[in-house]
């Protein structure tokens, strides 16, 4: 499929993107801007979509989407929708989630949890699995790091968890920035006070997008920032793990 204005690219084959062999479609357009983001060309806002658009766009991804099928009943896989954001298009996101599951195939949403609550919410209901990211705990290193609060994204957890949605966490473990042990153990308190959630994935800091800021002419804020030791990532595995939580590094 050649690039469009809603979805920037389909990767094929993937193994962290949910379980089993997966396709994940990447969704254009993001409210956060992320530090670390490894897909900055995502941050361009979408068009608006027709009805009678989303209708022609959904098919040609199904299409695409169908063509794996045979990896997904062999691995127990499916698609995952990440971005991006893909809140930031409810009415394609809710329409692929509606033909999948008319069609058995395994869908997973990953989303920043920045967005309305209540399309966030319909999704969770339509998915059969929410990657959900939680990446700072303190409001003003929030806004610093991301561009936007940190409240809709605590509170949409809240939600999420009161809905007993099927989450799994994910914290991008990001060297100077997410990698402090005020945030890890501010993280850890709201988690274990506030959400009924206690699987989380650890994402260590990588530069596997470094090259795309120069294409793009975007600032790199991370050019200078190394990925944290593996000892340094053991270390804060057996911090959750301490505090009650199922750990798993990538993915």
């Amino acid at each position: 499929m050649n690039e469009n204005p809603y979805v920037f690219k389909i990767q094929r084959y993937s193994i962290h993107d949910g379980p089993g062999i997966r396709t994940t479609i990447f969704f254009r357009g993001c409210p956060l801007s992320c530090y670390w983001c490894h897909n900055p060309e995502s941050q361009t806002k979408p068009m608006e979509i027709s009805m009678e658009e989303m209708d022609k766009v959904a098919d040609v991804l199904i299409e695409e989407i169908e063509k794996d099928l045979i990896f997904y009943d062999d691995s127990g896989g499916g698609v995952t929708f990440s971005g991006g954001e893909p809140l930031c298009q409810p009415l394609l996101l809710f329409r692929l989630l509606e033909l999948c599951r008319k069609k058995e195939i395994h869908t997973c949403v990953d989303t920043s949890g920045y967005g309305e609550a209540k399309v966030l919410l319909k999704v969770a209901k339509k998915a059969d699995l929410l990657f959900y990211d939680i990446k700072l705990f303190d409001e003003k290193a929030h806004k610093k790091y991301t561009g936007q609060s940190v409240a809709p994204v605590l509170n949409n957890l809240k939600q999420l968890s009161k809905q007993k949605s099927d989450v799994r966490l994910r914290f991008p473990l990001i060297p100077q920035m997410t990698d402090t042990d005020e945030n890890i153990e501010g993280i850890m308190a709201f988690l274990k006070e506030n959400i009924i959630y206690r699987d989380i994935h650890i994402l260590p800091f990588h530069k596997a997008g470094e090259g795309k800021y120069n294409s793009l002419n975007m600032e790199n804020y991370m050019k200078d920032i190394q990925p944290p030791s593996k000892e340094r990532v053991e270390k804060i595995k057996e911090q959750f793990e301490s505090n009650g939580f199922n750990v798993t590094i990538g993915g």
